[in-house]
């Protein structure tokens, strides 16, 4: 069974729900308590840093070396893939600046040959949502870049990976976070680019994540 770690009300699965089945949610903005193992993990996005020290994301840490060192499948994602980051020995930090919005994301050579983006184009539209960024592991592969961030997703082993932008994300989830913060006359632009990306963006999202839960 999947662990999902929620963050945030507004920050659900999204896409990756379909796909996860009966997976355990916890939800740690309403409190509940992060387990000490898990069979296969995903962390999603939250509003939170890394480095904050709260008790739940050092939880969150000592789950994920657990589930690094007995090899189950890790997915991390914006603040997951930060975590993941922390947790294998990169730097998390605040970031130049925020980027917000859809941006266009380029695969590295390495991607090509990945289990999970090999069959995903060499550059597309991403959603991101970040305030901070992270540098690359010891020991892991960089599988992706935007032109502000460069290192958007990573490899570590054979079941690792972190993406700094929100693949995951639906019409749904963009709502309710477009719907947590004032960004006034940004949030109708963000909509109206929606209606253009969220397209093509789910369906490599489907092909990604699709990989990643056929290791499960």
């Amino acid at each position: 069974m999947v662990t999902l770690i929620q963050h945030e009300p507004s920050e659900g699965p999204g896409s990756l729900a379909a796909l996860l089945g009966d997976a355990r949610l916890v939800r740690t903005f309403a409190g509940e308590r992060v387990p000490a193992e898990a069979d296969a993990l995903v962390i999603l996005g939250g509003g939170m840093s890394a480095y904050d020290p709260l008790p739940h994301l050092q939880d969150e840490v000592r789950l994920l070396k657990r589930c690094l060192a007995e090899e189950r499948p890790v997915l991390g994602i914006c603040l997951g893939s930060q975590l993941l980051a922390s947790a294998l020995g990169g730097t998390v930090s605040r970031a130049p600046q925020k980027e917000i919005g859809f941006y266009r994301v380029r695969l590295a050579a390495a991607a090509r040959d990945d289990a999970l983006f090999s069959q995903a184009p060499d550059d597309f539209v991403a959603f991101h949502w970040h305030g901070d960024a992270f540098t690359l592991p010891p020991g892991a592969t960089a599988l992706a870049s935007s032109t502000m961030t460069p290192l958007q997703a990573f490899r570590f082993g054979a079941r690792a990976w972190g993406i700094q932008f929100h693949l995951e994300i639906d019409a749904q989830v963009l709502e309710a976070m477009l719907g947590s913060e004032e960004l006034g006359d940004d949030a109708d632009l963000l909509r109206r680019q929606a209606d253009r990306e969220l397209p093509r963006l789910q369906r490599i999202a489907a092909s990604v994540f699709s990989k990643w839960t056929a290791l499960l």
